[in-house]
């Protein structure tokens, strides 16, 4: 299978990822009937008819809904940051934790220094 075969799986699965965080992190901001549609369609993979059946709705009113419900969380990371700033601080703590199971095969004085200066990082980001 060739790369470009896959590409649209990865692209799919990123957004999935990308989409699940910002409704961890703003998905109580919508409406019901909004987290009901986008929850519906990211997470449990209905089709838009299908929901649409749900909903009581046309097609294009469910993909309107879940378009709108999308472009307000992404409007809400944009002012806020709150993924972002998670990202990063995840990624800093993923280091200290690799410095913590390198401890015994390194200068415990040089990753004393790293982990403080990592800590600082994550402080600045706050």
């Amino acid at each position: 299978m060739s790369f470009y075969a896959i590409l649209p799986k990865v692209i799919k699965m990123e957004t999935k990822l990308e989409q699940a965080y910002l409704y961890d992190f703003y998905g109580e901001l919508l409406n019901e009937r909004q987290r009901n549609a986008y929850e519906a369609f990211f997470f449990q993979d209905l089709s838009l008819g299908e929901i649409a059946v749900e909903e009581g709705i046309s097609r294009q009113g469910v993909h309107d809904l879940v378009k709108r419900s999308a472009k307000t969380l992404e409007e809400y990371e944009n002012k806020l940051h709150l993924v972002q700033k998670f990202l990063f601080i995840k990624g800093k703590v993923g280091a200290i934790q690799d410095l913590a199971h390198s401890y015994q095969d390194k200068d415990p004085q040089a990753i004393g220094m790293k982990i403080a200066e990592i800590a600082n990082q994550i402080l600045e980001e706050l």
